[in-house]
């Protein structure tokens, strides 16, 4: 039997992002709708290791499935580039991701490349990198050592059968808590954990969760729950499995007293509350009950160098064809600026009414251009 073709035609289609009038590089390039370009999250590489239900569901995902070959990723020179002209328009964070960002090889000389990147200011980017945390062990002294300054770690239950249920592979959670003590002790801190709520799946580990965290690393790391989101055309979303946030904070108020705290940055997707004796905090991501359209900053570079505007979009913009095809640095420049200056995405906010950009089209999945 040959490979098995899932048909994914819609959202590798790209548009080519040609450059039809030069824009001058001005750091302060808005959207159609008024929305600041300050946050590119890059995945490095289609592949993961965990076949989650909620993103590369094993039934789609097999040992049959065509990942992108090696030459049609970005090389590590290619995400530098892209990225310094990202960063002289505006861009001040920046994300890696995946996939699982740390099976790309030789990782550390991509987070090297990208730590020398400036501002126009002259100050270093906020770079940062997500995770599954099931290389991050042995990897954490090396990253950080590269100049990798933040790191997000997802985990989504600690009883040890709920989380190897969820990544499908039998992976054990002693091995990413491990993961998060070695980059804690690689002077990562404080560590982001992202936690996907799904109700009847892991909705009853929102306390557990909540209280290890809190009682073992205090500030040291912060617990984000986020909504059960329809990401791409594969994980089975249905409104039924959503834990809506609102319910995950009447869970942990019945547990602990809590305050609620301001966004850290514009655009934050997090709302942050933190516990009233000082133990540190935790975070609510609802992207599916309390959408944050409004105030999105965020690009997304896929691992073939295709430019989505927004984390349901349908399809991508070709700046590899530019960098491939010897475009200049302005060329380029002005390229991303006429894509973002047209940019209207505000899908969570329409979501239901029909009226969503792309609404009716495959969706590209989560898996090809991270969380």
């Amino acid at each position: 039997m040959g490979e098995r073709v899932i048909p994914l035609t819609d959202w590798r289609r790209a548009h080519v992002a040609s450059p039809a009038t030069m824009v001058p590089v001005t750091g302060l390039l808005s959207d159609a709708l008024g929305r600041p370009l300050r946050d590119l999250r890059i995945s490095v590489t289609d592949r993961c290791n965990f076949r989650c239900s909620y993103c590369m569901p094993k039934e789609v995902f097999d040992k049959r499935y065509a990942f992108l070959p090696h030459e049609q990723l970005l090389s590590f020179e290619e995400i530098t580039r892209l990225a310094g002209l990202f960063a002289a328009h505006g861009v001040r964070k920046l994300r890696l991701t995946g996939g699982e960002p740390l099976l790309r090889k030789h990782l550390e000389i991509l987070v090297e490349m990208l730590s020398a990147l400036r501002t126009p200011d002259g100050d270093p980017l906020d770079l940062t990198l997500t995770t599954n945390g099931s290389l991050l062990a042995r990897k954490a002294r090396s990253l950080r050592a590269a100049g990798l300054k933040r790191l997000t770690v997802s985990l989504d239950a600690l009883d040890d059968a709920i989380f190897q249920r969820m990544n499908d592979v039998g992976f054990p959670v002693g091995e990413v808590l491990a993961g998060i003590d070695a980059a804690l002790d690689a002077g990562f801190g404080p560590i982001k954990v992202n936690m996907v709520v799904k109700r009847g799946v892991n909705d009853h580990e929102i306390i557990p969760m909540a209280r290890h965290f809190r009682d073992r690393y205090g500030a040291q790391a912060v617990l984000r729950f986020i909504e059960f989101m329809d990401v791409g055309a594969t994980n089975g979303w249905r409104m039924d499995d959503v834990v809506p946030s609102a319910e995950v904070l009447r869970r942990l108020q019945a547990q602990w007293p809590l305050a609620a705290l301001e966004a850290s940055a514009p655009g934050e997707t997090a709302e942050r509350w933190a516990y009233a004796d000082g133990r540190g905090e935790v975070g609510l991501i609802s992207s599916v009950t309390q959408a944050f359209c409004h105030d999105c900053n965020r690009a997304r570079l896929s691992t073939e160098g295709q430019l989505f505007l927004c984390l349901f979009g349908s399809r991508g913009h070709d700046l590899r064809s530019l960098l491939r095809g010897g475009a200049n640095d302005a060329e380029i420049a002005s390229a991303i600026a006429h894509v973002w200056t047209a940019r209207d995405d505000r899908y969570s906010e329409l979501r239901g009414s029909g009226h969503a950009a792309g609404q009716g089209e495959r969706k590209v999945e989560m898996h090809y251009i991270g969380g």
